[in-house]
C-alpha cells in the first residue's frame, strides 16, 4: 500500500467513524427526547448523583465535550450550580470510556449489514422513534465501518523504521506522549477519535502499552479546550466551570502517572484474568484510569470548588452589562438543550421586565431621579436580549425539531415579543409620568395649584398593584408550567378591563364638572391605556402556559371558578 492509500483511508476512516459516532449520538438524544433536560435539572443534587448524570448523559450523545461544553452553557444560564457542574464534569469522563468498550467488540466484520438494517428503519418507517432507533444502528455500523477503514490505513505504519522510533521515544518520554494525545483530541474534537486510532495501532501492534497509556491520558486534557473556548466570552461561572474542568482532567493525569506501574500491572492482571483483547485493554485502561480520578476527586468537590472560585474571583455582572447565554454550539449538538436555554433567558427576561416595571412604579410614587435612569438602563437590557433570543431562535428554527418541541419553539417567540412589548409600554407609562410632573411643577411656578392630582388617584394606584400582579403570575405560570396560577392571570383581567373602563368613565365626567385639564388628561389616559396593554401582553403569557394559543394541545383546563377551553 502507497502512502496516498495510507493517507486516504485513514483520513476518510477517521471521517465515516467521526459521522457514524454523532450520527448514532443524535439518535440517541432524538430516542431520549426531554429525558436528556431532566437528567441534568434533576438528577445532580449530590455530587454522586451529578457524576451519575453526566455519565449517562455522556453515554446518550456520546460526546464528553458535548457534556462539558453543555455544563458551562447550563452553569452560565443559571440551571446548576459549580458544585454541581464539576460532578457532572466527572462522570462525562467515565461516560465517554463507554465508546471505548463498543469499539473493543470488534465486529467491523458486520458493519455493513449493520448499516443496512439502519437504513431499513430510517427509511420505510414513519413513526419517530423507530426512525431514531434506524439512526442510532446506521451510526453504530458506519462507527464501526470508520474504524475497519482507519485500521487498514494505519496497519502498514507498524513496518516503518520512523514511525517504529517515534513509538520508542513515547515509550521513553511519557510526556510526549500526554502531549500527543492532547494535541491528536483538539485538533480531533473527540477523545473517543483519539482512543479509537489507540486502539487500532496497539491491536496492530504498532506500540506497546508504554507508548499508548500516556497519548490515552493525554486525551483527557485535550478535550479541555473545547470547554474553554466555550467559557470565552461568557459570564463568571462559565469560566469557572471551564477552568474546574481543567483542574480535574491534569489532576487525573498526573495521578494516573504517579500510579504508573501499579496501573499497568492492575491492567496486565484484568487482562490475563478476562482474556481481554488489545481494544478491549485500552478501553478498560480508559475506565479505570477516569473511575481513578473520580474515585479520588469526587470527595473534595466542594473544596475544588472553592479553588475555582479563588483563582478566577469576582462578582456576577450587573444588569447593565447581562448577557443572555445563548450557547450556538448546541443548536446543531442538541437543539432541545438549546430550547431549554432560551426558555431559562426568557424567564431571565421576565425578570427584567418586571423589575423594569417596580422600578417604574418607585418612580411614579417618589419622582427620583435613580429610579427614571434605572428603568431606562433595564430598558436597553430586555432590548437587546429579546434581539439575541428572536435571532437564537431563528438558527433553532432550521434543525429537525420534534412536533412538541416545534410547539414550544414557536411559544418562545410569541412569549418574548410579548415581554418586551410589557417593557416599552413601561417605558412610555414612565415617560408619560415624567411629562405630568414636569407640568405640575411648571403650574406651581405660576402659581396655578389644582385641588388635586388626577394622576394619584386611589383607583389608578390600584390598576398599578393589578397590572404587577399579572406580569408575577404570568412569568411564574410560564416557568412552573402552572395552570392553577396562570387561569389567576387570565380571571384579573376581567377586574383590570372594568377598573380601566371605571377610571375612563370617571375621568370623563370630571372634566365634564370643570375639573382637571385637558392636557393633563391625554398624559393621564396615555398612562392608563399602556396599563391596560400591559395586562393583555401578560394575559397571552398566561394563555400560552394554558396551551390556549396553540390547538395542538387540546387539553381542556379546569380550574375553580372557570373553563378554559383550546379554541
Amino acid at each position: 500500500m502507497d502512502v496516498q492509500q495510507i493517507i486516504f483511508q485513514f483520513i476518510g476512516g477517521i471521517g465515516i467513524f467521526l459521522f457514524g459516532l454523532k450520527y448514532m449520538g443524535d439518535g440517541l438524544q432524538r430516542a431520549a427526547g426531554d429525558n436528556l433536560r431532566s437528567i441534568l435539572n434533576t438528577f445532580t443534587s449530590t455530587p454522586l448523583r451529578a457524576v451519575l448524570a453526566g455519565a449517562a448523559v455522556t453515554a446518550l450523545i456520546q460526546s464528553s465535550t458535548g457534556t462539558t461544553v453543555l455544563t458551562v452553557g447550563l452553569v452560565s444560564a443559571g440551571f446548576m450550580s459549580l458544585t454541581q457542574a464539576i460532578g457532572v464534569i466527572m462522570g462525562a469522563n467515565v461516560g465517554t470510556t463507554i465508546t471505548a468498550f463498543i469499539i473493543g467488540l470488534n465486529i467491523s466484520d458486520y458493519a455493513l449489514p449493520i448499516m443496512g438494517a439502519g437504513a431499513l428503519f430510517l427509511f420505510f418507517f414513519k413513526n419517530q422513534l423507530i426512525a431514531s432507533i434506524g439512526q442510532i444502528i446506521f451510526g453504530f455500523g458506519a462507527l464501526f465501518y470508520g474504524l475497519d477503514l482507519m485500521g487498514n490505513g494505519l496497519e502498514p505504519l507498524q513496518n516503518l523504521q520512523i514511525f517504529s522510533d517515534l513509538m520508542v521515544r513515547l515509550s521513553d518520554n511519557p510526556f510526549l506522549g500526554i502531549v500527543s494525545g492532547s494535541i491528536m483530541t483538539l485538533i480531533l474534537q473527540s477523545s473517543s477519535a483519539t482512543t479509537g486510532i489507540l486502539q487500532q495501532l496497539f491491536s496492530q501492534g504498532a506500540m506497546t502499552i508504554g507508548a499508548a497509556l500516556p497519548i490515552l491520558f493525554g486525551t483527557n486534557i485535550g478535550t479541555t479546550f473545547t470547554s474553554v473556548l466555550a467559557a470565552m466570552g461568557a459570564n463568571l461561572a462559565a469560566k469557572r466551570t471551564a477552568i474546574a474542568h481543567v483542574i480535574f482532567n491534569v489532576f487525573g493525569t498526573i495521578l494516573a502517572m504517579l500510579l504508573f506501574t501499579p496501573f499497568t500491572r492492575l491492567l496486565s492482571m484484568l487482562t490475563d484474568a478476562f482474556n481481554l483483547n488489545p481494544a478491549l485493554q485500552i478501553a478498560f485502561a480508559h475506565g479505570i484510569f477516569n473511575l481513578l480520578s473520580v474515585g479520588v476527586l469526587i470527595w473534595f468537590t466542594p473544596q475544588l470548588a472553592s479553588l475555582v472560585s479563588k483563582i478566577t474571583p469576582g462578582e456576577e455582572n450587573t444588569i447593565e452589562m447581562y448577557e443572555p447565554n445563548l450557547d450556538y454550539s448546541l443548536i446543531q449538538r442538541s437543539p432541545v438543550f438549546a430550547l431549554d436555554q432560551t426558555k431559562h433567558e426568557i424567564i431571565q427576561l421576565g425578570q427584567f421586565v418586571l423589575e423594569e416595571y417596580n422600578t417604574m412604579f418607585d418612580y411614579y410614587l417618589k419622582q427620583d431621579k435613580k429610579s427614571y435612569d434605572h428603568v431606562l438602563k433595564i430598558e436597553d437590557v430586555v432590548d437587546r436580549i429579546d434581539i439575541q433570543i428572536t435571532e437564537y431562535l431563528m438558527y433553532i428554527s432550521g434543525e429537525d425539531l420534534p412536533a412538541k418541541n416545534s410547539n414550544e419553539h414557536a411559544q418562545m417567540g410569541e412569549i418574548g415579543k410579548y415581554l418586551e412589548r410589557i417593557g416599552d409600554h413601561t417605558e412610555n407609562i414612565l415617560k408619560n409620568i415624567e411629562e405630568v410632573n414636569a407640568a405640575g411643577k411648571i403650574q406651581k411656578k405660576n402659581g396655578n395649584i389644582e385641588d388635586e392630582n388626577i394622576l394619584y388617584k386611589e383607583s389608578l394606584i390600584k390598576l398599578f398593584h393589578l397590572v404587577k400582579q399579572n406580569i408575577e403570575e404570568a412569568v411564574q405560570a410560564y416557568e412552573t408550567e402552572s395552570h392553577s396560577i396562570a387561569g389567576k392571570v387570565v380571571k384579573r383581567e376581567k377586574e383590570v378591563n372594568d377598573l380601566e373602563e371605571n377610571i375612563r368613565r370617571t375621568y370623563i365626567s370630571n372634566l365634564n364638572k370643570g375639573i382637571g385639564k385637558p392636557s393633563d388628561g391625554i398624559l393621564f389616559v396615555d398612562i392608563v391605556s399602556n396599563l391596560e396593554r400591559i395586562s393583555d401582553h401578560s394575559v397571552k403569557i398566561a394563555k400560552h402556559s394554558l396551551g390556549i394559543r396553540y390547538p395542538f394541545s387540546k387539553q381542556v383546563i379546569n380550574t375553580k371558578d372557570e373553563e378554559f377551553v383550546n379554541s
